[in-house]
């Protein structure tokens, strides 16, 4: 199983979104309609909601949507208001010791991962983000030194709020730190249960636990995995083992023998890198953000690719997905 990914730059939306909007939509349209046209929310309610929650966005949202044809169905989608349920595994964690450091893998199917990294500098904010929903990030680090990623919160809940990739791509457009990136984050309301890491560039950092049916709830944890104050989705759980890979995690933290490209290498092996990618919990990429040199690695067991904001590079890679779990570390 091979998945490609590409790094591309584009300081404006323009030919090379809509590129890869025609590459992906047939994909995204079948998804958002999954449940049926009625279930997804009007233009109108789509638009009311964006400016209650991210006026910054709208004039954006609304030059994808022409630059995609036009649509309400588009447009719509492009929201990501209450959009079709989906879910991602993944593991990450801040890194001090030596320098801050955001170390994550994303953990979903191949097929459902756009495998595009942006260097975008959308209304005037330089950003690199791995693309979510056409216009959403995964994780990402911005101009300011600010990096935040995504993973899945392991309940079953689905309620009123917006996809959680747009969310990450306004705090990437908007926030400076640390608390403006929490304040963000408890501020717009999340459809399903996410948990969000952010870090800045003086190591200033936090998870922020989000659900559509309860009070954010943020701390100061160095690790977040998919599951938020218990476990309450026993299978999920199970199936992505989740509490052992947040325990191994927290051993490598406590590790005075590890440094932080050690630290980051060890999410190449189990029980963090997760091979199920038949049901969807695989690790696509890991990727470590270094907010202070606003630089990110992005690795694989046998490839790595160093980005920089202030100095990108345009690539493509085509990975070997590991069929079968790479041997623990001590």
């Amino acid at each position: 199983m091979k998945m490609p990914f590409r790094w591309v730059r584009e300081d404006q939306p323009g030919r090379r979104w809509r590129d890869h909007f025609a590459e992906t939509w047939p994909s995204y349209h079948g998804w958002f309609l999954r449940e049926g046209d009625a279930r997804r929310p009007r233009l109108e309610v789509c638009r009311l909601r964006l400016e209650q929650h991210m006026p910054e966005l709208v004039e954006l949202w609304g030059h994808l949507a022409h630059l995609a044809g036009g649509s309400s169905l588009v447009a719509r989608m492009l929201s990501l208001y209450r959009p079709t349920p989906y879910l991602a595994g993944c593991s990450q964690a801040v890194w001090l010791r030596d320098e801050p450091l955001l170390v994550r893998n994303y953990d979903y199917h191949p097929s459902t991962c756009e495998g595009l990294f942006l260097r975008s500098e959308w209304n005037g904010t330089r950003v690199l983000a791995a693309s979510d929903c056409l216009w959403g990030a995964l994780d990402g680090m911005n101009e300011h030194g600010l990096a935040v990623a995504l993973a899945f919160g392991g309940r079953r809940e689905v309620g009123d709020g917006f996809g959680i990739p747009l969310v990450l791509r306004y705090v990437l457009q908007t926030c400076r730190n640390r608390d403006e990136a929490v304040a963000a984050l408890t501020r717009i309301p999340s459809h399903m249960a996410y948990n969000v890491t952010v870090l800045d560039e003086t190591g200033a950092h936090a998870v922020v636990q989000l659900s559509p049916d309860r009070k954010p709830v943020v701390s100061s944890a160095a690790v977040a995995t998919n599951h938020q104050s218990g476990i309450e989705w026993s299978e999920y759980a199970q199936l992505t083992r989740s509490t052992e890979r947040e325990s191994v995690l927290l051993n490598y933290l406590r590790n005075p023998k590890l440094t932080g490209e050690s630290f980051t290498r060890r999410f190449l092996h189990a029980p963090l890198y997760a091979t199920r990618y038949q049901h969807s919990f695989g690790t696509l990429y890991t990727a470590a953000y270094a907010p202070r040199r606003r630089k990110v690695v992005f690795l694989w067991p046998h490839a790595r690719v160093e980005q920089s904001l202030d100095q990108f590079q345009e690539q493509s890679l085509v990975v070997p997905l590991m069929p079968t779990t790479l041997p623990g570390v001590g």
